[in-house]
């Protein structure tokens, strides 16, 4: 662990501030912030930043009511640049949207990004909007039943691939079981960040249950 004063803050006593949502890892905003600020930030774990503009210090959420609750802070390794990854209250642009980053620059048609929040997202529109032909509709309709025997299905295949020692296979299984595990999420209305929350829970209980050990 570093300290403060390791930190190398700029000619104005300041330093870039990256905030990123600590579920999603999607970055939220850029700001800045000075030795107050950030002291302020670890002590009351919320986001205090120096506005530049104004020349004063403001807490993200005193007026929104958008608070970021800290979950940790790094440095770069100069030393002069800092990530904090946050739990975010509503939106963290004065826009109303969720990350001040939506203004699209360059996308390369040879990459797509994928994530567990971007496949649930779309989930969801297909369970509203049901277009034909699609297997996702296929399930939605056919309700709940239906989800439960797929994901037992996938449940044996995983089963089956891991047993038979094919990495291959196995993987191939996962993904389709994932798939319908996020299904059944959908038509339940469970979301991502409940699972992971849930499993977030668990790590901190383990984490503590292991200091404890650690004590004796």
């Amino acid at each position: 662990m570093i300290d403060v004063k390791d930190l190398k803050f700029d000619a104005n006593g300041l330093i870039p501030a990256i905030v990123v949502d600590a579920k999603s890892k999607e970055v939220l905003t850029v700001a800045y912030m000075n030795e107050e600020s950030l002291n302020i930030t670890m002590q009351e774990k919320r986001t205090c930043f120096f506005s530049r503009s104004r020349q004063e210090l403001w807490r993200k959420g005193e007026t929104s009511g958008n608070v970021q609750h800290v979950v940790s802070i790094a440095a770069d390794c100069d030393k002069d640049a800092l990530v904090v990854k946050v739990d975010k209250e509503g939106p963290a642009c004065h826009t109303g949207a969720e990350s001040c980053f939506f203004n699209p620059l360059f996308i390369n048609e040879e990459r797509h990004e994928f994530s567990l929040r971007g496949l649930y997202d779309l989930l969801l529109q297909r369970k509203a909007e049901k277009p034909e032909g699609s297997y996702t509709t296929y399930l939605f309709e056919k309700g709940l039943d239906k989800i439960l025997k797929k994901v037992g299905e996938e449940c044996t295949e995983v089963i089956i691939g891991g047993k038979a020692g094919d990495k291959k296979e196995t993987i191939y299984e996962i993904a389709d079981l994932a798939y319908h595990v996020m299904v059944l999420m959908a038509q339940m209305g469970i979301t991502v960040d409940e699972v992971q929350d849930e499993l977030a829970s668990r790590h901190i209980i383990d984490h503590k249950v292991k200091q404890e050990k650690m004590t004796k």
